[in-house]
């Protein structure tokens, strides 16, 4: 059982995905793609907020809520996301990927699925302060500077980084939704 769960009362969360075995499937910019449309896409049907992103090779992090602060339909709304994107990247990993990556996802397999494409936990944190909301964005924005990846945060295309600098005058690949700490 998860140690982390998204609980009633707190309703900002910072969640991490993590691809089975840590396959670098996000080095595709149509992998990317599934990840961000799906985001986008629950904004727009379902409530759910983006605040900050990114995404590595091999797993994403985010801060999200709902657009009502309702944290039972946060957790549908991200059970969702990570439903389609596991279905829609395991499809993909299955006609772009090595066949490798496809043997992966069967061999990681429960009983209740023919392939797992995210590790089980989401490991999401609640974030209560806008202190340890401020340590959340500046960690996931400064992955890929710690990866090697790049030499400064907003450079790295699948991130909220450059839209945080620029003070939202540059846009992103997934809407964000700002956070009123007052």
């Amino acid at each position: 059982m998860e140690r982390y769960r998204i609980s009633s009362e707190p309703a900002v969360y910072f969640v991490t995905y993590s691809i089975v075995d840590w396959l670098p499937v996000f080095v595709s910019e149509a992998a990317c793609r599934i990840v961000t449309d799906s985001l986008n896409h629950c904004y727009e049907h379902k409530g759910l907020c983006t605040n900050a992103f990114v995404i590595m090779p091999t797993h994403m992090h985010a801060i999200v809520f709902d657009k009502d602060f309702d944290s039972s339909r946060l957790v549908r709304s991200l059970t969702d996301f990570r439903k389609f994107t596991g279905r829609s990247l395991s499809d993909f990993c299955g006609g772009h990927a090595p066949k490798c990556f496809s043997e992966t996802l069967h061999n990681a397999a429960t009983a209740d699925r023919e392939r797992r494409f995210w590790q089980p936990s989401r490991h999401p944190e609640a974030i209560e302060t806008e202190k340890f909301w401020k340590q959340k964005l500046d960690y996931l924005h400064v992955n890929p500077c710690r990866k090697g990846l790049v030499h400064r945060a907003q450079y790295w295309r699948y991130s909220s980084a450059a839209y945080y600098v620029s003070d939202g005058k540059e846009s992103c690949d997934v809407k964000i939704c700002a956070i009123d700490w007052s």
